[in-house]
């Protein structure tokens, strides 16, 4: 057995501005409000720790959950919503919402897996919407995200 002791080195640390109030430290100097809909808790609890530290993220479990949300008066910058899920799809979501809140809609971002039922591909092809394909990199998933946010 030995020991070795070496001498405290001293730290030059630069002090650090704090950022704005509100700004949370996001580049764009306003954090968003990011609804992720996923039926899947862990990939809405990965989606809120690579978001968190720029946007205020709010998770549902499934589109009923998110629709209570957005009826209820939240409003979000993006919502990532999962395509397919079950009781109530991001299909059903985006319809549901077309008719009651017709301006969320244009907030959605579909997050797929690549598997795709007909009804689903055909939904895919005539909507506007952007979309994520599983995998994808983080800094995609940020960078659109700050898009919407402005």
């Amino acid at each position: 057995m030995f020991r070795v002791i070496l001498p405290a080195a001293a730290l030059d640390v630069p002090e650090i501005e704090p950022s704005a109030p509100g700004s949370g430290g996001s580049p764009m100097g306003r954090r968003g409000h990011v609804l992720v809909v996923d039926d899947d808790p862990i990939v809405g609890s990965t989606l809120r720790r690579v978001l968190a530290d720029e946007h205020d993220v709010t998770l549902a479990t499934n589109g009923r959950h998110a629709l209570e949300l957005l009826s209820g008066g939240q409003k979000f910058d993006v919502m990532l919503c999962d395509l397919m899920m079950p009781e109530m799809t991001g299909i059903d979501l985006y319809q549901e919402l077309s008719r009651t809140i017709p301006g969320a809609v244009e907030r959605m971002v579909f997050i797929t897996g690549g598997a795709f039922t007909p009804t689903a591909r055909a939904f895919l092809d005539e909507v506007p919407n952007q979309r994520l394909e599983k995998p994808f990199a983080v800094q995609n998933l940020r960078a659109l995200v700050r898009g919407f946010v402005r």
